[in-house]
């Protein structure tokens, strides 16, 4: 009786270092996991394994796997979160043994084909939180008629613009290549660096989804690539690499770069010496923190003229949880699940977090989230880069941006990454 009222009272929760390397978060007191995978009485307590690699989110969850253990007092949850470069290569490895990540995120996509394909996705397609979703919002997260994953974020992977600038400026929202052109001009010659461009990790293939939408509207186009139809040669693709280089090359990107990383251009976006950001809504919320006064918009670039526009932006639903095929505890884990499902928590989720959520019925109450809302009503293309389902493929397009701002000719990138394309021809 008193290991029982001692187990029931003890509540420790972790702390998470915010670094380049791994972090955990213990929220719950720790017990011997069984053998069996499952609690069998009161007094046993299960831990779970929760792996991601969303660092900024940590404080929210925290709370949440706090809420889930007093709800749960038989599971406790072991959080810990990695890099997303590291995330992206390491994940499948984690996963394989099966004592790590009994839930896991992961990104749409590549990735999640590699998991899907190595067996490593529970089935959850009869659980009865799918109906807790919006269900036009979850395919990513389905093979072969099988819910795999759910898409917790809704998020759009376009630039980040500051509505201050804008209006100070008398700046229109571009509806052209030229206007965008003519934007940037206006923006440089008084003094802002026109887009804040993380060209050393994720401002290539952030931004390359709304460069492209529009100058090869076929959303098949990326499984016609990897499939040996269509090439990176053909002009829809040099065109895009042109555009690129043309930005890069009338210095509408700050200086250096490729050597700048997703934390420093949000830095110079947030101080309000750049007026765009060419990463997506998802770091609204941070920008915000950074400067309590900034006010924010989301736009994208139209590469066409505006009689030929076809998408006014780029939507993505990721942040995929998914339970463990290889877990001793996979009722605990699905049990973690149908409680980040839930409305309100789901609700607690996004509004701490700044990222619009998949969950049915969830009400915003933050200025970027509302902005970001009113884009479920515009013309979006689902997020091309995750259609990439080749890994290799996805890093030598990646490449190719980065080639052509640095000085290469879009020719001759796009000449070298279809070759690496073309020894991972599907046959």
């Amino acid at each position: 009786m008193k290991q029982m009222m001692k187990w029931a009272s003890v509540l420790l929760v972790g702390t998470v270092a915010i670094t380049g390397c791994a972090q955990t978060n213990k929220a719950g007191s720790e017990a011997q996991n069984t053998n069996t995978g499952e609690a069998k009485k009161s007094e046993s307590k299960v831990k779970i394994s929760f792996i991601h690699w969303r660092g900024e989110d940590k404080k929210v969850f925290e709370e949440l796997i706090a809420d889930f253990n007093k709800a749960n007092p038989n599971i406790s949850v072991e959080m810990n979160i990695f890099p997303s470069e590291s995330y992206l290569a390491n994940a499948q490895a984690k996963l394989l043994d099966g004592s790590s990540g009994d839930v896991f995120a992961s990104f749409p996509g590549a990735q999640f084909e590699t998991i899907s394909k190595s067996n490593l996705y529970e089935d959850l397609s009869k659980e009865s939180f799918v109906s807790n979703y919006n269900d036009n919002l979850i395919q990513a997260g389905k093979k072969d008629g099988k819910q795999f994953a759910f898409p917790y974020q809704l998020v759009y992977n376009q630039p980040i613009y500051n509505k201050a600038i804008f209006e100070k400026l008398k700046l229109q929202i571009p509806k052209s290549w030229d206007e965008f052109l003519q934007v940037c001009e206006t923006l440089k010659s008084n003094g802002y660096v026109p887009i804040a461009f993380p060209g050393q990790d994720i401002g290539p293939g952030q931004f390359v989804n709304s460069m492209m939408m529009n100058n090869n509207t076929d959303e098949d186009i990326w499984s016609k690539v990897e499939s040996g139809q269509a090439k990176l040669t053909d002009e829809w693709f040099v065109k895009t690499l042109s555009q690129f280089k043309e930005l890069a090359d009338k210095g509408y990107f700050q200086k250096d770069s490729l050597g700048t990383n997703k934390d420093i251009a949000g830095s110079l976006f947030a101080q309000e010496k750049a007026a765009m950001l060419a990463t997506g809504s998802y770091m609204m919320s941070s920008n915000k923190q950074l400067n309590p006064n900034l006010v924010q918009g989301l736009l994208a670039p139209i590469t066409v003229s505006a009689d030929k526009a076809v998408f006014e932006g780029i939507h993505t639903t990721t942040f995929m949880l998914g339970v463990n095929a290889k877990s001793k505890y996979k009722e605990e884990a699905k049990k973690f699940i149908e409680f980040l499902s839930q409305k309100e928590n789901a609700e607690k989720y996004a509004n701490q977090t700044g990222q619009m959520v998949t969950v049915k019925g969830v009400q915003y109450n933050t200025p970027e989230l509302k902005e970001s809302a009113t884009w479920m009503d515009k013309k979006t293309r689902f997020h091309p880069r995750y259609l990439i389902s080749n890994s290799q493929n996805e890093k030598a397009v990646v490449a190719s941006i980065q080639a052509v701002v640095g000085g290469k000719s879009p020719e001759q990138a796009a000449k070298e990454a279809q070759a690496i394309i073309d020894q991972n021809v599907k046959k």
